[in-house]
């Protein structure tokens, strides 16, 4: 029993360890991309090794631009449309994780998840799409590292620079293109409504955008205008 005891302890102290040093390359990341932009993110890395099954020469739209060279317009619809809050919480909007709760109870399943930005990010950058109480507890670690060591500026440019857009079309940038044919700092109202409700399910709305999108767009583009950004 002895024995038996102590190969469990040392078994539970590896697990420990091994935590502990995921969470400090994740933390070490971070840090580093407060100061310097990434490059890629498991996202996009994901994505694009599923393009490159049916076509080997697959690459992904992605240009980064600076935070001054992306409209107001699409900052304020991307608060607007996904996390209102976004100036006021720490990580976290309580109301929306309350919310998501009860319908996902409603439904019997994970669907729901009242992300915010920061959380979204999170996702972005480290993990995969797989909704599971597992990754959110892990999206939830990543989200305060964030939260504590970048201001919401800087939580904001990452985010537009890397969130997914579009099949293969990734950041801000690439989507005005993709879309509209402009740069990220020429678009107005309109096409920063319309490029914000994509966000929940891109690639989707990438091939059908019918009249409730346009809908939604245009109650955002209403609500934009009192929108908080950095």
């Amino acid at each position: 029993m002895k024995r038996l005891l102590k190969r469990v302890g040392w078994a539970l102290l590896t697990l420990i360890l091994l935590f502990m040093l995921l969470q400090a390359w994740f933390f070490a990341h971070v840090l580093w991309w407060k100061h310097n932009d990434p490059a890629s993110t498991r996202f996009m890395r994901l994505q694009l090794a599923e393009l490159r099954q049916t076509d080997r020469e697959a690459r992904l739209r992605h240009q980064w631009v600076d935070y001054d060279r992306i409209s107001i317009h699409l900052k304020r619809a991307v608060v607007a449309a996904e996390d209102d809050r976004f100036m006021s919480h720490n990580g976290f909007d309580w109301q929306g994780i309350q919310h998501a709760m009860e319908r996902n109870r409603e439904r019997g399943t994970l669907a729901a998840g009242g992300s915010t930005i920061s959380q979204q990010l999170a996702k972005n950058l480290f993990l995969s799409p797989k909704r599971s109480y597992l990754r959110k507890g892990q999206e939830a670690i990543i989200t305060v590292m964030i939260e504590r060591t970048w201001d919401k500026r800087r939580i904001l440019e990452v985010y537009l620079n890397v969130v997914e857009w579009g099949e293969g079309v990734f950041g801000a940038e690439a989507a005005a293109q993709r879309y509209f044919g402009l740069s990220a700092d020429r678009l107005g109202p309109a096409e920063a409504s319309r490029l914000a409700v994509k966000l929940p399910n891109p690639r989707r709305y990438e091939r059908e955008f019918g009249p409730r999108m346009t809908a939604h767009a245009s109650r955002v583009r209403a609500r934009m205008v009192h929108s908080q950004v950095p």
